[in-house]
């Protein structure tokens, strides 16, 4: 089996040595680099399977880098953050990213989350599939809500017969939401099922998501429960 290409961005020397070192023992191949540019050209030549990027980069900042990419491409990101700062999360997610993960951080808890990204991306089987139960079979078949049509086997989504390209973290998000229409789903069910989490995670990644799913799909799809979660209009 191929070892699993990460594209690495950082431009502190000694984190990125240190962590391409230990992404190395874990089995990954690594191609690391110092700024955004030269991260972008990294990207554009090699087609990693995931990127891992800073915020804070000379030249293209992550944020702009991860923005580049995923107009490019569908390949999952995680950004790097030396602070938990609102702003740094919320700008990272909305740029296109898949998680965050906040600097200092643990080697473990790095490979922990880059292959909870990469195993429901793997599990997906392809650009934009994923798993719409808790057993992990794909509900089968068109589901329509209104002018909103989800081809579950597929794996496209229609909105007023015009096709809408998703991230597959966000046709992930929608399916769970169209195999349970109407039904409140919380965040931490969300992060669980969606993210892979076995473990408590940052709500604020489901609520950019959900953010950027409705900007695609219609503002009054997904409805937000106060204290609850959000559900799909049936």
């Amino acid at each position: 089996m191929a070892e699993t290409h990460v594209l690495f961005v950082e431009d502190d020397d000694v984190i990125r040595e240190a962590t391409q070192l230990a992404l190395e023992r874990d089995g990954f191949t690594v191609t690391a680099m110092p700024d955004g540019l030269s991260g972008l050209e990294a990207f554009r030549a090699d087609q990693p399977d995931i990127a891992l990027l800073d915020v804070m980069l000379p030249g293209l900042d992550g944020v702009s880098l991860c923005r580049r990419i995923r107009d490019e491409s569908t390949v999952p990101v995680i950004m790097l953050s030396a602070r938990a700062d609102s702003i740094d999360v919320v700008l990272g997610l909305e740029a296109g990213a898949d998680d965050y993960v906040t600097k200092p951080f643990d080697g473990a808890v790095l490979v922990a989350r880059i292959r909870a990204v990469l195993r429901r991306f793997g599990h997906a089987g392809g650009p934009g599939a994923g798993s719409a139960d808790p057993d992990g079979e794909p509900e089968r078949g068109v589901l329509a809500f209104g002018d909103l049509e989800v081809d579950t086997e597929g794996m496209e989504v229609r909105k007023g017969g015009e096709t809408v390209a998703l991230t597959p973290t966000e046709m992930r998000l929608l399916l769970e939401f169209s195999s349970a229409p109407g039904t409140v789903l919380s965040r931490d069910k969300l992060l669980e099922r969606v993210w892979d989490y076995g473990w408590g995670g940052d709500t604020r990644v489901v609520d950019v998501h959900v953010q950027r799913l409705r900007t695609k799909i219609g503002q009054d799809r997904i409805e937000t429960v106060r204290g609850f979660g959000y559900k799909l209009k049936a």
